[in-house]
């Protein structure tokens, strides 16, 4: 069985350059270089400005196995050629009165409701910047990178510092996450 996603070739963008090895797939591009080692089970070729993905040829009990990893190392190696050239961002709110965040080199100071600042050290390939609020949120962090997968375990780790509680949505949130709001205590 072929994934659907795993059959569509990869267009290699101008100034990206993409090196195949033996064991590991290189991206290199404006923005940096990224690896990812291969999976025995995936064949990748690169041939006329693009990269495709086929599972190898194996016995029938593993062909589907073969297949669903045709997909993702489709996706990965995707992000991994958006990333090298354009990058990826995900945008952070913090919803809370006096609730802050402050930036002091690669660490991140949140300030969200605790008797002491939460420091968050930012891993190496991840920047932020943090922007003053508008509308309910006291302020946005913008976190950027070239590897989709870090700067979306960045976001969730430090979402997870204070995630956004239902009753009154403070807490740090995503951008465009929604909060479902619970009814409070009934009043007298």
């Amino acid at each position: 069985m072929l994934s659907r996603i795993g059959r569509r070739p990869i267009p290699i963008p101008d100034g990206v350059k993409v090196t195949l090895t033996e064991k590991e797939i290189v991206v290199e591009g404006p923005k940096g270089r990224l690896t990812k080692p291969l999976h025995p089970l995936v064949e990748v070729v690169i041939e006329d400005g693009q990269v495709k993905v086929s599972p190898r040829q194996i016995r029938k009990r593993l062909r589907r196995k073969a297949g669903a990893f045709q997909g993702l190392y489709r996706a990965l190696i995707n992000n991994m050629i958006t990333g090298v050239s354009k990058g990826f961002q995900r945008k952070l709110d913090i919803v809370g009165l006096g609730y802050r965040a402050e930036l002091k080199g690669q660490t991140l100071v949140l300030n969200v409701g605790y008797s002491h600042p939460v420091e968050f050290s930012l891993p190496e390939g991840v920047s932020a910047k943090v922007e003053k609020g508008t509308g309910e949120a006291q302020a946005h962090i913008v976190l950027e990178g070239i590897d989709k997968e870090l700067v979306g375990l960045t976001a969730a780790k430090i979402r997870a510092i204070r995630p956004p509680e239902p009753y009154k949505g403070k807490g740090i949130r995503y951008s465009d996450e929604v909060i479902l709001r619970k009814a409070g205590k009934a009043g007298k």
